[in-house]
């Protein structure tokens, strides 16, 4: 089980992907995190739900259950935020107006295409917004864990749940460490907590290149 502060570790490493006056999109679990930890970097957050310019998640004593994102939690609007109807939203999506989407995943593949939104022999509630974002948004981050509940990677070979589409996502985000993906596979790019390399090569579901790993825990042991 995941905890907060390694949730929270994901959500920070991912706002450092964020540019100054973006339009970003987050997804449901982790992604939700992130408006928290912006800073004063002016990045443009949408909902699906329709909104653009969402802000900070409130504090107990202001939350207000008529303003929530797509994932039903309690948010801010920002200075100047704009509020459409959900159909507007997915025009801004579908039209390719959206700079970088951040999901989550329950499955990447070596090249980075995306299954999340269907498990196979279970209940499907709705397809939500996933497969819309994935073919429209410019850039794709996933931010997740790198093993199931059932310690299986999400990282796999090839997807063995339904495709969210045929692009794929930039970069992986996980609470271990951070991957990119070529056409030649996956490449791990940095290091995020103190698992030793034969141990990520260990519960990571394929093979990855390492020739120029950023390291950001002191505690790493190789």
């Amino acid at each position: 089980m995941l905890s907060q502060s390694e949730r929270i570790k994901i959500a920070k490493r991912v706002a450092e992907e964020l540019s100054e006056g973006q339009i970003v999109n987050l997804g449901v679990g982790i992604p939700t995190l992130i408006p928290d930890f912006l800073g004063d970097k002016k990045v443009f957050l949408q909902s699906e739900n329709g909104l653009l310019g969402m802000g900070p998640t409130p504090d107990d004593e202001n939350v207000n259950m008529d303003l929530i994102s797509a994932s039903k939690k309690p948010i801010t609007m920002e200075k100047g935020a704009s509020l459409f109807d959900s159909s507007d939203s997915f025009v801004m999506i579908r039209g390719g107006h959206i700079d970088v989407a951040v999901l989550g995943a329950l499955q990447v593949d070596q090249y980075g295409e995306i299954a999340n939104w269907a498990v196979p022999g279970k209940s499907i509630l709705g397809v939500g917004g996933a497969i819309d974002l994935v073919a429209g948004a410019k850039r794709i981050i996933i931010a997740c864990t790198l093993q199931a509940k059932d310690g299986k990677s999400k990282l796999v070979k090839k997807l063995t749940f339904p495709s969210s589409g045929t692009r794929r996502a930039n970069i992986l985000v996980t609470e271990h460490a951070v991957f990119k993906f070529t056409n030649t596979g996956t490449e791990l790019i940095e290091i995020l907590s103190d698992i030793s390399m034969e141990k990520l090569k260990e519960i990571t579901g394929v093979e990855f290149g390492c020739d120029n790993v950023k390291i950001s825990s002191s505690k790493i042991t190789k």
